[in-house]
């Protein structure tokens, strides 16, 4: 039989953990929903509705993630986040590897 694959939140917060043990990082709310804060501001979080990873990244780096393809732009109705991208599920560490830089993009933020 084979294994239960996890869904998008469970995913999420399995791969935010680590970040919630250092110092202000915390679970906070954006849009009604989870989401993981850094020194205060929104970093990531689940679409509820279709089970993708949002994060909050530097403005060219979703450019280029977006032009190759690895995650689609953040527009809900219609307005694109310029700063923020939508990560398909499935790939466990392109995930690990964007929520990292998510934390790492706004601590940098946080800091200056």
């Amino acid at each position: 039989m084979a294994a239960k694959s996890k869904s998008g939140e469970e995913l999420f917060w399995e791969l935010a953990a680590p970040h919630l043990a250092s110092p202000g990082i915390a679970e906070g709310t954006m849009m009604g929903s989870r989401c993981l804060r850094v020194g205060g501001e929104f970093t990531g979080m689940i679409d509820v509705r279709t089970g993708e990873l949002i994060l909050k990244l530097p403005r060219e780096r979703v450019d280029a993630l977006v032009a190759s393809g690895t995650t689609e732009a953040f527009a809900p109705n219609g307005r694109v986040f310029k700063e923020w991208t939508l990560v398909p599920h499935g790939d466990r560490r392109t995930w690990k590897r964007l929520i990292d830089e998510a934390v790492v993009f706004a601590r940098d933020g946080v800091a200056s």
